[in-house]
């Protein structure tokens, strides 16, 4: 049994989801251990996505970041990371299985950086996210 910690953002477009996205982890035995609203500042969005920063989609993604706050979680349980990925479903919403995060949730035909939450996808990025946002 490996327990971990990752980090989990609540985007600006899943704010009014928040209780039930709370809920989708919680039903599969993960546990909140730490949750608060921030902001997104340009600095600390280029720190968090560094190796998208000169992509063309990154303006897009820092506006929609910045839109209003961000609610900020450190999710921690078994194999938290993976299980917390899986849970959020594909990260384009349409290819998002139903009963994941972004297949109840999303709205079809938006921006592809609306899609309601982020996720560490590895120990080392969850480390270096949790440094960023807590």
């Amino acid at each position: 049994m490996k327990i971990e910690e990752t980090l989990v953002l609540i985007k600006p477009d899943g704010l009014r989801k928040t209780h039930e996205i709370i809920l989708k982890y919680e039903e599969r035995g993960l546990k909140i251990k730490k949750m608060f609203l921030s902001d997104a500042t340009p600095e600390k969005l280029a720190m968090h996505y560094a190796e998208h920063i000169h992509k063309p989609f990154y303006p897009e993604l820092e506006q929609d970041m910045m839109e209003d706050h961000v609610f900020v979680m450190i999710v921690g349980g078994e194999n938290a990371i993976a299980k917390v990925r899986k849970i959020n479903g594909a990260t384009n919403p349409s290819e998002a299985e139903a009963g994941s995060i972004r297949g109840d949730f999303a709205i079809p035909g938006q921006s592809l950086s609306k899609n309601l939450v982020h996720a560490s996808d590895s120990y080392e990025a969850a480390q270096r996210e949790m440094e960023i946002w807590v």
